[in-house]
């Protein structure tokens, strides 16, 4: 079912369970409660992007933007979860309307995007920075001869790279945590896009321009806790999720 997809099971990952605070995703790691990235993001995100969000939610209206926005999820959830049974060897196949739709994307990007990955260290992987953030990620391994993080992106309608820079932020901050907690040297992250017709699309951020990734996470991380209190270690009685990605 891999199809040659090499697995070295390197590093030991951590096993989680997400909570909800203040609607809010966290990690609990341990003891430890930790906001997940894109909880992180999403407080932090600029005064611009935040009205376009907010003139793209009045344009369509309230509830015909959620319903797209809810739409686009489930999408994403069921093109993951056939991507992760790939990926892991265990297959996958969701008879849902949703899954239906979502399976073609999937296999685009076995086809275009998975070509290039030697070796699978992890899927579906709980990354954590000590004290500061957690996140999931769908791929870490070799791919394209370098130390990666690998993420599945659904959309919509195509994207400009211009459009997806908290996508680069967001494969920046996962490669910070598993270079502080592994040793590792992670300077590369990839993403695989799929719309909803079926265009893929890659996008590829190393080096210099990924160091610059990890230094806009590492300033939202201090922008964050500057308005946002520190969790409680204690677990509370907060709702919690299933363990799904972020």
């Amino acid at each position: 079912m891999t199809m040659g997809l090499v697995w070295n099971k390197k590093f030991e990952y951590p096993k989680s369970q997400r909570s909800l605070i203040d609607g809010k995703r966290h990690y609990d790691i341990g003891q430890t409660k930790l906001p997940s990235v894109t909880t992180i993001l999403s407080a932090t995100q600029s005064e611009k992007k935040r009205k376009s969000l907010a003139y793209w939610k009045a344009r369509l209206g309230d509830q015909a933007a959620d319903r797209v926005r809810d739409i686009a999820a489930m999408r994403g959830t069921a093109m993951h979860t056939y991507l992760e049974g790939y990926v892991r060897g265990t297959g996958h196949k969701d008879l849902t309307s949703i899954g239906r739709e979502a399976e073609p994307m999937a296999k685009r990007i076995i086809e275009s995007g998975l070509g290039d990955l030697e070796e699978v260290w992890g899927s579906e992987v709980t990354l954590y920075y000590p004290m500061l953030y957690a996140g999931a990620t769908d791929v870490v391994g070799i791919y394209n001869g370098r130390e990666s993080i690998i993420d599945f992106k659904q959309t919509n309608k195509p994207k400009q790279r211009e459009w997806i820079s908290d996508y680069f932020t967001q494969l920046a901050a996962y490669a910070m945590a598993h270079n502080y907690v592994y040793g590792t040297k992670i300077q590369y992250g990839v993403i695989l896009m799929c719309s909803k017709d079926g265009l893929f699309q890659k996008f590829e951020v190393s080096d210099r321009e990924f160091q610059g990734h990890m230094h806009e996470f590492l300033r939202k991380i201090d922008q964050f806790y500057k308005i946002v209190p520190i969790v409680p270690n204690a677990k509370d009685d907060e709702s919690t999720e299933n363990d799904e990605k972020v």
